[in-house]
């Protein structure tokens, strides 16, 4: 069921900078590199994007109907804060870096799913 959104609220979100965030193009090809070889050795087997005011979610599976194993989160911070990119595990806060390719870096020493 879809919910009804004010439209005051939702022009009031965007005129304080809190619009969608979104994955760039660049973005997506670098989490889709990371996820790939996953996939490729059967670790990992579905992703999903969620994107809503103030943040933009890359999330991995190890089956389509399980919770995530990792997140990746990109936050943009209201006024000239920048971008934030988050690495979670579940609720756990794995790292956070101003960079992307930074983040996805440190994913090859951390994430090791284990049966």
């Amino acid at each position: 069921m879809v919910g009804v959104v004010q439209l005051e609220e939702y022009r009031a979100g965007h005129r304080k900078g809190q619009g969608v965030v979104y994955f760039h193009r660049q973005e997506l090809d670098q989490l889709l590199a990371v996820y790939s070889p996953r996939v490729a050795k059967g670790e990992w087997r579905d992703y999903a994007l969620d994107h809503q005011v103030g943040c933009a979610i890359f999330s991995v599976f190890r089956h389509s109907f399980d919770r995530p194993l990792f997140s990746v989160i990109k936050r943009v911070r209201p006024g000239n804060s920048g971008t934030e990119y988050l690495l979670l595990s579940g609720p756990r806060q794995l790292d956070s870096n101003k960079h992307l390719p930074s983040l996805l870096k440190g994913i090859e020493k951390k994430l090791r799913v284990v049966s």
